[in-house]
């Protein structure tokens, strides 16, 4: 089930540097691409920066809306990540053809993708000659959930295999999260 997390604590659903899904909306058009270049910037208010080519349709859609979400997939989709990795949401409905079903978020227009284990809603900060210049998006995160079964209480429990985040590597490579080690602390 999704569940609010505290915005203070949304970073924390990035801070392990999986792939996200972008999402992106503008008027009746949609779309969403894969994105390994994301990360979080801060706690309070808590912010983000991600990647976007300015040849895309994400970055078209993100640059008419000032808002995107990111959307944490699990192993489970896997392959959706890489088919909507290598389309063109110009050339086809990357949603219909990967079978994405989507959520409504609560704070932007763009939707979730359905089956993902965390999302963050967010709003883009005004800092254009760095989009232009970098293609690097700032932006506040305005909303913050993700899935009770593998984040609860601030902390990630990837104990279920199909629901571990992905992390992309190169060459069509992907790791999963393992299991959590707390070391010993001396004192």
């Amino acid at each position: 089930m999704r569940a609010d997390v505290p915005l203070p604590k949304a970073y924390l659903l990035l801070n392990h540097g999986p792939v996200t899904l972008v999402s992106s909306a503008s008027g009746a058009r949609r779309n969403v691409m894969a994105a390994s270049w994301a990360m979080p910037l801060d706690f309070n208010p808590p912010k983000v920066a991600v990647v976007i080519d300015r040849n895309t349709l994400t970055r078209e859609l993100v640059d008419a809306s000032r808002e995107f979400v990111l959307n944490v997939p699990p192993l489970a989709l896997a392959e959706a990540v890489v088919g909507v990795g290598n389309e063109s949401g110009r050339e086809l409905d990357k949603w219909a053809h990967f079978g994405l079903g989507t959520l409504p978020a609560t704070r932007v227009a763009a939707p979730l993708v359905a089956g993902c284990i965390a999302w963050l809603e967010c709003r883009v900060l005004d800092e254009r000659p760095t989009e232009q210049r970098h293609d690097l998006f700032l932006a506040e995160v305005v909303a913050a959930s993700a899935d009770d079964r593998v984040f609860r209480d601030g902390r990630w429990r990837f104990d279920d295999e199909t629901l571990r985040s992905l992390h992309y590597v190169a060459g069509g490579q992907f790791f999963t999260t393992g299991p959590a080690h707390a070391p010993k602390r001396d004192g």
